[in-house]
């Protein structure tokens, strides 16, 4: 099975971590948006509103539906990682496990 790169934008943000990093799943904490092209050139930005707890089982849903619906004008799907909050949160449990060796 080959391996899946993150895209060369997130491995930027933080290259000494994301640039070794092979994705399987993403956690719905970490994602930004996804980006919809449809044939015709416009985008779709589907953000995430953090105030409202929505499960995996919605988007996918959601997400089905919309792949349902426009499937034969959908160019490509980009989902973008929130870069910051993986970083934040690697960051925050690398320190308390090393703090937790001492």
């Amino acid at each position: 099975m080959p391996k899946k790169k993150l895209p060369q934008e997130v491995i930027n943000a933080w290259p000494e971590v994301f640039g070794d990093v092979d994705v399987k799943s993403v956690p719905l904490e970490y994602l930004h948006s996804i980006n919809v092209l449809f044939k015709n050139k416009d985008t779709w930005v589907i953000g995430f509103d953090r105030s409202k707890d929505i499960t995996p089982e919605e988007v996918n849903r959601h997400l089905n539906e919309l792949f349902d619906e426009y499937e034969d004008q959908i160019a490509s799907v980009d989902f973008k990682l929130d870069t910051e909050k993986v970083k934040y949160d690697v960051q925050k449990r690398t320190k308390y496990f090393m703090k937790k060796r001492k």
